[in-house]
């Protein structure tokens, strides 16, 4: 028995049109995938080089002034940084994300600020600490309504890592403040200069 063209042409249009949405579906849940998977790389790429940098920030401090008064206040903060690097250490295989190309540079950077700053007096030191811990718990904030934005439940364990080194970030700022931050020589002038150089900072090792 034949079969007319018509009607395989209708076969063939039916066939076509219901594989559609299918194939729609599916490019679209790979683009989803994908556009998270992008997020999650530049998350932890830019807040391990961020607590990279910070590490040496108060390493450059504790060398000048870790033998003063406040070489304790300053090693409390270092040592909540420390933490706070293994643990992005651990997520970044976990999370797949490439590291930033730029951490021989942060490292270097970090090291002069904490060390420039606190030649400067034990009050830039703090000052430094302020303007850098603000700009890092606003970053951790924004990553935070990120997040949430996409899927709360699903990247609950990160949310609860940056939840907690935000809170612990914000003591820190806290602590300059309480150690005098405000007295430093152009204290406005310099904090703004370091959020500056912080925020362009982010941007750079969210992208390299």
């Amino acid at each position: 028995m034949s079969i007319s063209p018509s009607v395989l042409c209708a076969v063939r249009s039916a066939r076509r049109s219901s594989s559609k949405p299918a194939c729609r579906t599916v490019s679209t849940t790979i683009a989803r995938e994908t556009k998270r998977q992008c997020m999650l790389d530049r998350i932890i790429r830019v807040d391990h080089a961020g607590e990279l940098g910070a590490n040496r920030i108060y390493a450059g401090q504790m060398a000048v002034l870790g033998n003063t008064a406040s070489g304790p206040v300053i090693q409390e903060m270092w040592d909540e940084e420390k933490k706070h690097l293994r643990m992005f250490e651990q997520l970044l295989p976990q999370y797949r994300a490439r590291p930033s190309a730029l951490l021989p540079f942060w490292s270097v950077a970090g090291y002069a600020l904490g060390a420039g700053t606190a030649l400067l007096g034990k009050e830039a030191a703090m000052a430094c600490t302020v303007a850098v811990e603000e700009v890092i718990g606003d970053h951790y904030n924004s990553q935070i309504r990120e997040l949430v934005a996409d899927d709360a439940n699903l990247h609950k364990d990160l949310l609860q890592v940056i939840k907690t080194f935000r809170d612990e970030e914000l003591h820190h700022r806290d602590l300059g403040l309480a150690n005098n931050a405000e007295q430093a020589p152009a204290y406005q002038a310099l904090t703004e200069v370091i959020k500056a150089a912080c925020k362009g900072a982010v941007w750079l090792a969210e992208r390299v």
